[in-house]
């Protein structure tokens, strides 16, 4: 029988504290969102499905839940669009001050997303736009472009530059090289960069909250019903907000990263 030292011990024990200290909040809250009572306390009152139900027959959360997923669609594929399109032209192509350029473009990634907000609702303001789900789009893809561009950019080789080269050599116009050799080429980090994306947009409450106005999306509607107080619905639609996530997370890790290890 394997004898474990003090040391090992330690570190078990260790780990268990990290995982709970970061984990037990979440299962307090998938818990309590299956108890029959009317409050999310203690003690644990019986087995029920009835806040997801209530939940699922809400008609400002159903919006709110199909307005995120869909401002999280369409802002990660414009991230990762443009974020392959910078990424393409700073490393295939001779610029000046490229190191200039790829630091601007990463910058956002060092900002605190309420000033992202702040600066982009001064800016819509002083152009007249109004508050809306496609400002919150666009600041989402400010935030989620810099990121798609640092993976993609990551991704970028010489042994891929030497591909495109001969794929030129033999008639290629630049539109084909890009779409049928650079893209499927970089397909694994192409996806990482959509479902990290749509991970980071799906969760996101302050450039959400700050930019929308009537139409809003989950993370500001769930705010909103924590403004009248405890609501065992507001345990159900965070449970389904972090169960969505998980499975963006485990889709990503499945289909992306293990697809990439065995090519």
């Amino acid at each position: 029988m394997k004898r474990f030292s003090g040391q090992s011990i330690a570190s078990l024990l260790y780990a268990l504290a990290i995982y709970g200290f970061i984990f037990l909040p979440v299962v307090v809250l998938v818990l309590f969102s299956f108890q029959d009572g009317r409050f999310p306390i203690p003690p644990f009152k019986g087995f029920s499905l009835r806040w997801y139900e209530a939940v699922l027959a809400d008609r400002r959360l159903m919006e709110a839940l199909t307005n995120s997923l869909v401002v999280a669609v369409v802002s990660s594929a414009m991230s990762v669009l443009l974020g392959f399109l910078a990424a393409y032209g700073i490393a295939r192509f001779k610029l000046p001050a490229k190191g200039l350029q790829r630091g601007l473009l990463t910058a956002p990634l060092t900002v605190s997303y309420l000033i992202i907000g702040m600066g982009l609702l001064i800016t819509f303001n002083w152009l007249g736009i109004p508050k809306s789900l496609a400002s919150a789009g666009i600041g989402h893809v400010v935030i989620n472009m810099p990121l798609c561009f640092a993976i993609i950019y990551s991704q970028m080789g010489d042994h891929q530059a030497n591909i495109e080269r001969a794929a030129r050599d033999l008639g290629a116009r630049e539109w084909q090289v890009v779409t049928l050799i650079t893209a499927p080429m970089l397909w694994p980090a192409l996806f990482a960069s959509f479902f990290l994306s749509m991970t980071f947009s799906w969760d996101e409450f302050i450039i959400s909250f700050l930019l929308t106005r009537f139409d809003v999306t989950l993370p500001v509607e769930i705010w909103n019903l924590l403004r009248s107080g405890l609501n065992p619905k507001t345990n159900a639609v965070g449970s389904l907000v972090f169960g969505i996530s998980v499975v963006l997370v485990l889709v990503l890790e499945l289909v992306v990263f293990r697809k990439a290890k065995r090519s």
